[in-house]
């Protein structure tokens, strides 16, 4: 849970890197948040039945919780992409269909690079040298 919560506080920050454990932590979260309010939201109705309204209220909760995660959760994505050495452009690859849905997932799977790349140093530390290469240069 603090790993949901950690990219809900980086709100709308895209510079920087963000693990795969961060990355999938919120991806799980959100999934079971979404699932229990839509679960709700089918309860409410009180049957299966097409022509049932749902409850308004839950509607416009999952409404507003969609809306109000929508920037965490791409800032999160472009932060791992910058983990993996890649820019964040590369989101938009998700826009070409089939293929580039399976493209981002296979990047979100693969680990991040181990040394300090131009968006930061690595998350986990691995790598982080910069100390150690700073004896004898002052």
């Amino acid at each position: 849970m603090d790993w949901y919560l950690e990219v809900l506080r980086k709100y709308v920050e895209f510079s920087g890197r963000a693990r795969r454990k961060e990355y999938w932590m919120f991806v799980l979260f959100h999934f079971i948040f979404i699932s229990l309010l839509v679960i709700i939201l089918i309860s409410s109705t009180g049957s299966f039945d097409t022509n049932a309204e749902p409850n308004s209220i839950v509607a416009l909760i999952l409404s507003v919780y969609i809306f109000g995660t929508l920037l965490p959760s791409i800032a999160v994505t472009v932060r791992r992409l910058h983990d993996i050495g890649k820019s964040g452009w590369w989101y938009f690859i998700s826009l070409v269909p089939y293929i580039g849905s399976f493209i981002l997932l296979i990047f979100m799977c693969m680990e991040g690079e181990k040394r300090t790349n131009k968006w930061g140093k690595n998350p986990k530390g691995i790598g982080n040298d910069d100390v150690i290469n700073q004896i004898g240069r002052e």
